[in-house]
């Protein structure tokens, strides 16, 4: 398939954000060891060009839309709204880490390369047209993440979140690997396109039930990733034991890898047989809202707290992918950019206050926090009541494009549950709230650090992207319904 194939200028311009990165992490690789501990932050620096490079390259290679190197990997809408998305994950992670790796005297080049590698592998799983270049895109993402969980060497709960996290992740990545070969036996290619064609063709007899188990198998995996039920039992641990900078980052980066990879396997090669996936999925999104948003309500940990709830979220937009449609996958698509936003926030002002080893993370240590910082306290407050869905953030118009997808789908005990579940998050969200701004502060309490200016930066842009999103969705959701019409087609 490759003899004699040489790729066009236009092919490597399709593909510069990646090597930009690329590029960027090797660089901070070989200067590490040349740069003292004192000038650590430089390297943060450059990691943040590297990704606004990459950010840059992204727009810019849209204008040259279209498929390359022999149609492994494409440049469409869609691979440029996710690619965008996880560009700007990495930005504010990049941001929101230093303050928090110099009070945990863990700078280090090392941690800002595997934020870049991880963003690489996000940005080729969002673009794979093909089986393999995903299952390539996603190991380059999951490799670099492991690392991070565990980054913090020396803390238990790290080490314990990295090797679940490992082992898990490997196990469900078996799975993957077993359903791209069985839909290879039964359709001899790998390419999304070409699998959707076999399986519309009328002069093809394919065994329905290969292709049917195949699809639940790669299902396997993405679930995985997104931490959909019933294999979400890793997420709360992961994101308790992994450092709060790098929970933020799976929660929004690797989440949206995941779902966009989803969606295209989905509605684009197996839409001709989505009789058999969507009820699948559909029960999937219903036991992963429930056990997301109850067993959040026992939780006094408010990192595990936030894990419980991004599975929660995952339910929320895995009712998009239930109906199998074009404004279905937009849902989808605005949900994620809204999530990354507000979630990211809320982890960074976590990560604020949670102080040297984060011994400060459970509810009650927000007590007297808009006395003591009333800025963190509101921005904290707006990312909170955006996970909950109140009009004017981005979270409202997230749930109510989603749940208008499922409804023109006719899943109506499907949105009915979805905001039955929808109100019992707002009790868990809300207690925050009345814990931040109606109990006193705990007498000799130590007086929280001022802001940063990575910290202050995040801050304000996840706040500004979270309201943005909320007063004018158009342009956006407008863009992901082109492309999302591009899945199904």
């Amino acid at each position: 398939m490759f003899a004699n194939y040489l790729p066009t200028g236009a092919e490597y311009f399709r593909l510069l954000p990646e090597m930009i990165l690329t590029a960027a992490g090797t660089l901070i690789m070989v200067l590490e060891p040349l740069t003292g501990y004192r000038r650590k932050r430089f390297l943060g620096h450059l990691a943040l060009a590297g990704l606004l490079a990459a950010l840059w390259a992204a727009v810019v290679a849209y204008s040259s839309p279209g498929p390359a190197f022999n149609r492994l990997i494409v440049v469409d809408g869609f691979a440029t709204f996710f690619r965008v998305l996880v560009i700007v994950v990495g930005i504010l992670t990049v941001l929101s880490c230093w303050d928090f790796l110099a009070r945990h005297k863990a700078e280090s080049g090392e941690f800002y390369s595997l934020i870049l590698f991880s963003v690489v592998g996000q940005c080729v799983m969002v673009s794979a047209n093909e089986l393999i270049t995903l299952f390539i895109g996603l190991e380059v993402s999951s490799i670099a993440t492991y690392v991070l969980a565990g980054y913090l060497r020396d803390d238990k709960r790290a080490n314990e979140a990295a090797l679940k996290y490992f082992l898990l992740g490997s196990f469900a990545t078996a799975f993957l690997l077993y359903g791209v070969a069985w839909i290879y036996g039964v359709t001899g290619t790998t390419n999304l396109v070409d699998i959707r064609q076999i399986l519309e063709s009328r002069d093809v007899i394919h065994p329905i039930l290969a292709v049917s188990t195949a699809a639940a198998l790669m299902f396997v995996g993405f679930a995985f990733k997104v931490s959909a039920a019933p294999f979400q039992i890793w997420a709360p641990d992961v994101y308790q034991g992994a450092p709060t900078p790098v929970a933020a980052f799976m929660s929004a980066g690797p989440k949206a890898a995941g779902f966009a990879i989803l969606l295209r396997v989905y509605l684009t090669a197996f839409g001709p047989i989505d009789q058999s996936w969507v009820p699948f999925v559909w029960t999937c999104a219903l036991a992963t809202m429930v056990i997301g948003n109850f067993a959040a309500l026992a939780q006094n940990n408010v990192k595990r707290l936030l894990a419980y709830s991004s599975i929660a979220h995952a339910g929320y937009i895995m009712v998009a992918v239930a109906t199998g449609t074009a404004p279905g996958a937009a849902a989808a698509m605005f949900y994620l950019a809204a999530y990354a936003f507000m979630n990211v926030g809320a982890f960074v002002v976590v990560s604020h206050i949670s102080g040297r080893g984060e011994r400060k993370v459970n509810i009650d240590d927000l007590a007297g926090l808009s006395s003591r910082q009333p800025l963190t306290a509101a921005l904290f407050s707006v990312f909170l009541l955006s996970l909950i869905g109140v009009p004017l953030t981005g979270g409202f118009f997230g749930k109510f494009y989603i749940f208008k997808a499922a409804i023109d789908s006719q899943l109506y005990w499907l949105t009915i549950l979805g905001l039955l579940t929808s109100a019992v998050a707002a009790y868990y969200y809300l207690r925050l709230i009345v814990v931040m701004y109606m109990r006193p502060a705990v007498d000799g309490e130590e007086e929280l650090p001022p802001l940063g200016g990575g910290l202050k930066t995040a801050l304000w842009a996840s706040a500004l992207g979270t309201l943005a999103l909320g007063i004018f969705p158009s342009a956006v959701l407008n863009f992901a319904g082109a492309s999302g019409a591009m899945l199904v087609r």
